[in-house]
């Protein structure tokens, strides 16, 4: 019915979740739970509903994570530094 919903945070990301990546993920999560891929006219609402919340809550969690031992990768490979 639907794919598997991925890790959001660093290091399982090379860089930080995107709006889309999080809103997919609520998706998926309610798709799964409601057992529907695309509700009835007269679901849509609290189905849409769910899927807002669902990613302002994944939203919240992943701002207040606090990852330890990972590091941000570096924008450039450091420099070899030569002796003078």
């Amino acid at each position: 019915m639907c794919r598997s919903i991925k890790t959001l945070r660093p290091p399982a990301l090379p860089e930080e979740a995107t709006e889309e990546d999080i809103r997919a993920a609520a998706l998926q999560y309610v798709r799964k739970v409601s057992g529907f891929r695309a509700p009835a006219a007269h679901n849509r609402e609290v189905f849409d509903r769910a899927v807002d919340e669902m990613a302002e809550a994944t939203a919240r969690l992943l701002d207040g994570l606090e990852i330890r031992g990972a590091h941000p990768r570096p924008a450039e490979p450091p420099h070899a530094t030569q002796p003078v």
